[in-house]
């Protein structure tokens, strides 16, 4: 359903828009202030702003001219009365979606807000990034419009943040997408294959060459090429490819003859290119050539918002691949995820709620299991603390086996009285008539 936020400050017409436009099954929200809806704007994401041009404060024309600097995609409806048409046709030119004049026609009003939402950014589909990072649906709404045209991506980010999910999110959304999105790792492939390999190479081109190869590029006709740690790729490479960039066409190793080449590209690296072009490991050519649009994703510690629901998505997946119940994560459990450094970022929760999933044996994940996971997964020591009730546990788990779960015989064996012993049990957790013998 399509969000929409009416900025007016009649309460009146407030309620009479938001009657109208929910009618129309729209998801209205309301502000009666143009800086009430700037505070509105990142909390309830919506596809398009209707204001009144004339409010006490910041007009109508302000505020558009803010959430057009903040956010160039999303469309902005102006209400004017008629003294005022002057400055909405102005507005037209500087942005604004369209405008319409008080008293307006129900009709008139729906078509206008169907074609904002048609040119408003939209699921892109195939996406399946989920976030509640302001941050990350901006960038969202920018691979949207990016997808519809043709134009060269470069995605930056640390290791982990979700790249390829955002090349392969972008190619979906495009006219390409009925065609292949063909990903290449520019680091897994050895240096003296990567030509052959991206370009094909015809039989005899080099020793063990013994028939035509069709390459990745030809592969990708029609769709999307992701090239993956671009930044790693030889320099001599990199003028080969500069070339089939400029030229779209290619040239299989060992063939005098071009082949023509439909496809889009989309590269990404986790390393810094603008620093690589100075100090000359990557070309200022290609760099130009692959960067007409530009996507930095933030590491996961930079949007702590998205790891409940990443947390809760990953566990539901992956305990229906394990085949498990589980129902979730305690309050400490998702305390501790969200306050994990993740140098590993969106890669290493998931592996992280792997891990949980593979050892969980009840159906609420504890703190223990995921403070345990971290350290496995970032290879650091246990603290001091965490060793003593790690230890504490595992004993308290050997002697009511031992004793079949008899409260009394094991507080004797432990040397502790019995409500010191129950208080021991409390505190990890564990219940006494789980190891009694079934009958």
């Amino acid at each position: 359903m399509s969000r929409i936020l009416l900025v007016d400050d009649d309460p009146d017409l407030l309620q009479l828009l938001s009657l109208r436009l929910g009618a129309a099954g729209y998801e209205v929200d309301t502000a009666e202030s143009a800086e009430s809806a700037l505070n509105r704007i990142d909390l309830a994401r919506p596809r398009l702003v209707i204001t009144d041009m004339r409010m006490e404060g910041m007009d109508g024309m302000m505020l558009f001219e803010k959430i057009h600097a903040a956010n160039p995609a999303l469309p902005v409806i102006i209400l004017t009365a008629h003294g005022t048409i002057p400055d909405a046709v102005d507005a037209t030119q500087r942005g604004v979606f369209g405008y319409l004049t008080k008293p307006f026609d129900s009709k008139l009003l729906l078509e206008q807000v169907a074609k904002a939402l048609e040119v408003s950014p939209s699921d892109v589909a195939g996406a399946g990034i989920i976030t509640r990072s302001a941050g990350m649906e901006d960038l969202l709404d920018k691979a949207r419009l990016v997808a519809k045209s043709d134009a060269s991506v470069l995605i930056e980010g640390e290791s982990g943040t979700g790249k390829e999910l955002l090349a392969r999110a972008i190619h979906d959304g495009s006219s390409r997408s009925a065609r292949p999105f063909v990903a290449i790792n520019c680091t897994a492939i050895p240096e003296q294959l990567l030509e052959s390999e991206l370009f094909g190479h015809v039989r005899g081109a080099f020793t063990g060459a013994v028939r035509d190869h069709k390459g990745l590029f030809q592969t990708a006709e029609g769709g999307t090429i992701f090239l993956d740690e671009i930044g790693d790729m030889p320099l001599a490479l990199q003028a080969k490819l500069l070339r089939v960039l400029q030229e779209r066409k290619v040239f299989p190793v060992g063939s005098a003859q071009s082949i023509p080449l439909d496809v889009r590209i989309i590269s990404a690296t986790h390393r810094n290119l603008k620093e690589q072009v100075a100090n000359g490991s990557f070309r200022e050519d290609m760099y130009y050539r692959l960067n007409v649009v530009e996507f930095l994703i933030p590491p996961l510690r930079e949007r702590r918002e998205d790891i409940p629901p990443l947390a809760r998505h990953f566990l539901s997946q992956l305990a229906a691949k394990y085949g498990k119940n589980l129902n979730g994560y305690s309050p400490e459990a998702m305390d501790a995820l969200i306050g994990a450094p993740w140098p590993g970022n969106v890669r290493q929760l998931l592996n992280v709620v792997e891990q949980i999933v593979a050892l969980c044996t009840s159906p609420i994940v504890s703190a223990t299991l995921v403070q345990n996971a971290i350290r496995r997964e970032e290879g650091e020591p246990e603290s001091l603390e965490e060793a003593k009730r790690r230890f504490e546990r595992d004993y308290l788990i050997r002697v009511l086996k031992i004793t079949e779960g008899n409260v009394t015989q094991a507080a004797r064996l432990s040397k502790r009285n019995r409500t010191e012993f129950y208080k021991l049990l409390q505190r990890h957790q564990l219940e006494a008539a789980s190891f009694k013998p079934k009958e």
